[in-house]
């Protein structure tokens, strides 16, 4: 184990230092894992020093999981830039094409520890809302310029956003490939929005596994 960081810091230093290191032991190792020990032996700090700087643990899990997922919005709000039909083609590539898996865990274990955690379960809600927000705005875009057929955006985002987190948690224990989920998904997004079959994955991502009724 690193020995303990002495150094004296400015306190907003400090705070950044445990947040990034509660952010590490997070993505690494599972919101679970951001204890107060956890956390300190990755800062190399004593747990008193977290403790004197974060004294609420449940409070510290539901920052850490807040700014995990604010910013993978963030990034996806950057990727998925140009029209609609394209735009959801990057956000389904980039959300369920593989690489992602530490911060699914995060929003899964989040949802179950929300149970028992209420600023956690807070935290979910909002960055919930915020992903709904973001892709109703896809959508009405969308439908405004006509490269959309939606009548109902704020129901068809809930739509896709369950079907995103549901193979995302399948993603986690290796089920299908993820090439199939994305084909897969983009075929429901299609059928969704008024496009047609193919319009929303490129296809060289658009292939499922060997098996499934094409």
């Amino acid at each position: 184990m690193p020995s303990t960081d002495r150094r004296r810091l400015p306190a907003a230093e400090r705070r950044a230092q445990i947040a990034g290191a509660a952010r590490a032991v997070a993505l690494r190792d599972g919101l679970a894992a951001v204890t107060l020990r956890g956390v300190a032996a990755e800062a190399a700090v004593a747990p008193a020093l977290v403790a004197h700087y974060s004294p609420s643990m449940e409070a510290l899990v539901a920052e850490t999981f807040a700014g995990i997922v604010a910013a993978e919005l963030d990034e996806v709000r950057h990727l998925a830039g140009g029209d609609a039909p394209d735009a959801l083609g990057a956000l389904l590539r980039t959300l369920l094409g593989g690489g992602r898996e530490d911060v699914t865990a995060v929003w899964v274990e989040a949802w179950a520890l929300g149970r028992r955690n209420a600023e956690l379960a807070a935290a979910v809600r909002d960055q919930m809302d915020a992903w709904h927000v973001a892709l109703v705005e896809l959508l009405a875009r969308g439908a405004a310029d006509g490269s959309l057929t939606v009548a109902d955006p704020d129901a068809v985002a809930w739509h896709v956003l369950g079907m995103i987190d549901g193979l995302n948690a399948q993603a986690l224990v290796r089920w299908r490939q993820d090439d199939a989920r994305v084909a897969l998904a983009a075929r429901a997004v299609e059928a969704m929005v008024g496009l047609p079959r193919g319009a929303v994955a490129a296809p060289e991502r658009a292939t499922v596994d060997a098996g499934e009724t094409p």
